[in-house]
């Protein structure tokens, strides 16, 4: 099997050397816009280097095609390799915008190309037991979901201006992992943010602090909180409370918690400190579940609609947290069709 990737960055590195572990990839090609860290991906994972992005978009030239690129260029590469007919991994987002977002989907229905994004927490043993267990019934019935996702240390200014917010950035994970363990759509949300720290995340729109309630399609609450400044290490944790049981997921003995009570000793580790080492099994699990999708045509785990479903929530969540109100979920979807339509208008 050949495969390309386009994006030799610090997570391009990373899932070209998932890539290159797999038994089943017989030729891994990789491209960058900069050809000296395309190199330097290909010497540390010994695969081949192209000349140039565009070799890995010529009929013919891969089987599959993996985006690990800025996230700019996400929409182009996409439909570049649904155009070619070929099976397309893209890490999140699929695009800056909802409407652009919109416009791929369009895109890739109307071609039924195949396109796995990349939320990697579907794939982490976790929160794959929290499925498997919500749908068994096993908690009963579900009545409070609780999400965390806190950095140890805060991301540069530079990445900041372009990330698209914390609910954007961050929390789209959990959003999208909340609709995937329960099933459930959400329908509404009252988001908070503050700035806590650097001066950066207000000059450029953001917050480094959230906090929301979100109410789901049968009614069910789910609360989120998220920091880019938690010093005691990289927390995501989630936790589901139903009639029967509790499950957590996130909880083991690198969690970054300490327990006020008397004789209780955790964490039992070192806690996380970032994501990768985090979701390292998660990530390799995807890859996997790419090849096999890529070998055996079955769909996508995570398809661009579903993409669009959890931004859709963190647009919802980004206008509440600026307007100080609760945001239905549909209301923002008209306003994305619309910029949709009127970016189609001018093209």
């Amino acid at each position: 099997m050949r495969i390309g990737l386009i994006g030799t960055g610090r997570i391009g590195l990373s899932h070209a050397a998932a890539l290159a572990a797999r038994p089943e990839v017989d030729d891994l090609v990789v491209a960058d816009l900069d050809p000296a860290s395309a190199g330097a991906a290909a010497e540390r994972t010994g695969a081949r280097a192209a000349d140039r992005v565009g070799d890995l978009l010529a009929p013919g030239a891969v089987d599959a095609l993996v985006v690990t690129a800025a996230t700019g260029a996400h929409p182009g590469l996409i439909l570049a390799g649904a155009a070619a007919g070929i099976p397309v991994f893209c890490e999140k987002p699929v695009a800056p915008t909802v409407a652009e977002t919109a416009r791929v989907l369009e895109e890739v229905e109307r071609s039924r190309a195949r396109v796995h994004i990349g939320f990697m927490r579907r794939f982490d043993a976790g929160y794959r037991r929290a499925h498997r267990a919500v749908r068994a019934g096993e908690l009963g019935d579900l009545h409070r979901v609780h999400a965390t996702t806190c950095d140890m240390a805060p991301p540069p200014a530079a990445y900041i201006a372009g990330s698209g917010g914390l609910f954007r950035d961050c929390h789209v994970h959990d959003f999208d992992i909340l609709r995937w363990v329960t099933g459930l759509e959400v329908e509404e949300v009252f988001a908070y943010g503050a700035n806590r720290g650097a001066a950066y995340f207000a000059e450029h729109g953001d917050v480094d602090t959230s906090a929301a309630v979100l109410r789901l399609s049968d009614g069910t609450l789910a609360t989120l909180q998220g920091s880019r400044y938690n010093g005691a290490g990289y927390d995501v944790r989630m936790e589901l409370a139903g009639t029967r049981a509790t499950l957590a997921v996130g909880l083991d003995g690198r969690a970054p918690l300490r327990s006020a009570e008397p004789g209780a000793d955790f964490p039992a580790d070192d806690p996380w400190e970032e994501f990768w080492s985090r979701f390292t099994p998660a990530y390799e699990a995807e890859i996997a579940a790419f090849i096999a999708m890529v070998r055996d045509g079955t769909p996508s785990p995570c398809t661009v609609a579903d993409a669009l479903e959890a931004v859709l929530v963190a647009d919802a969540a980004d206008l509440s947290r600026r307007e100080h109100r609760p945001v239905r979920v549909d209301e923002v979807r008209p306003r994305a069709r619309a910029a949709h339509g009127a970016a189609r208008g001018t093209a």
